[in-house]
């Protein structure tokens, strides 16, 4: 087997650079995309509040629904806490802001239901 000469292992170099600029440009517009969709998911659970307290009724929203809405953003948030060496990121951040939302419409059911 023949070892690679010198323009092998500058071609390889190259190839990674590339490959790793690349995947830096990916990773920024993937932060971007979660910024924007998290935002909006967050903002999206406005009008289901609104429209809770406007009508004075909870009758049409499931209780069950957003209960485990509720634990799966909270149990989402907790997992990446701890696989991010408990540390707090964005992540994390949104996924506490999304179990935020989902107990506060939670609370607009059981107190529109009562």
């Amino acid at each position: 087997m023949k070892a690679a000469g010198p323009a092998q292992a500058r071609q390889g170099r190259c190839a990674t650079l590339a490959s790793d600029r690349g995947r830096q440009r990916y990773l920024r517009w993937l932060a971007w995309a979660f910024a924007l969709f998290s935002t909006a998911r967050v903002a999206a659970y406005l009008p289901t509040l609104l429209a809770i307290v406007q009508s004075a009724s909870s009758t049409q929203h499931s209780l069950w629904t957003w209960v485990t809405w509720t634990g799966a953003n909270a149990t989402m948030a907790a997992w990446l806490y701890e696989h991010n060496g408990q540390r707090l990121d964005k992540a994390v951040a949104v996924s506490l802001c999304n179990a935020s939302m989902c107990l506060l419409i939670t609370g607009a059911i059981v107190l529109y239901r009562a």
